[in-house]
């Protein structure tokens, strides 16, 4: 799940190390907590499979647009500001993704694949569900919708084994909270088929002249007095 959220993010920008950590955390925190162990190597096999690359540090580029004499150039770097702090050696390699990296990103967003923890899993895909296209998000939320119904059923239909007050609560706040994560599942699929492109035309508002049974407008009456005086000449 580590590569679908640097691959995400890097989509967004090009990212150092520790920027790419921090907006993990920042922005994903809530699905997990990433360190720099887990993080350096989920990097160096992306990059290693051509995913990813290696980008010029930001850092070492001034902060400001060169304008080509040196007061301007001074003025402008004035206007910028001082230069942000070096970060560390290990810290100032940056990373972007490449084609191949865009193309592995779509490919595991939709992939129905079984994950260890199936609820971070869908909050993750979920997260970045605005790169997919519309019918892909559908697939995505329709997917969970079944995984949802299913757990509700089982739960519904499974008594547990132990029944002291409070393991039957824990039981029914288990089912009640299955039952909120649905509705709100349903209400992301609610949204998007609203938002759907209608690519059908309605039945009013189809051509007068393929509707069946409709007259044809050029067509002439061959008893009228007009057609008749064309036949005598």
């Amino acid at each position: 799940m580590l590569e679908i959220a640097v691959l995400g993010l890097l989509k967004e920008q090009p990212l150092h190390g520790y920027e790419l950590k921090k907006r993990l955390s920042d922005t994903l925190g809530f699905l997990w907590g990433v360190s720099y162990g887990s993080l350096y190597p989920a990097l160096r096999r992306l990059e290693r499979e051509g995913a990813i690359e290696v980008v010029v540090p930001a850092a070492e580029s001034p902060g400001f647009a060169a304008t080509g004499s040196l007061k301007g150039d001074l003025a402008a770097a004035r206007r910028a500001g001082p230069l942000p702090a070096k970060p560390s050696r290990r810290a100032r390699k940056a990373y972007r993704i490449t084609d191949a990296g865009e193309a592995r990103f779509a490919e595991l967003l939709l992939a129905d694949d079984r994950y260890p923890d199936e609820e971070k899993a869908f909050a993750l895909k979920l997260a970045f569900c605005a790169e997919l296209p519309p019918a892909a998000r559908l697939a995505l939320l329709e997917r969970r919708r079944t995984v949802l119904i299913a757990r509700l059923d089982q739960s519904r239909r499974t008594p547990g084994t132990r029944t002291d007050r409070y393991n039957l609560s824990l039981a029914e706040h288990r089912t009640r909270s299955t039952q909120r994560d649905l509705e709100w599942v349903e209400g992301l699929i609610a949204a998007e088929v609203a938002e759907s492109p209608v690519s059908d035309t309605p039945v009013s508002e189809a051509p007068v002249s393929d509707t069946p049974g409709a007259a044809a407008p050029a067509a002439a009456d061959p008893g009228s007095p007009k057609v008749q005086e064309g036949a005598t000449r």
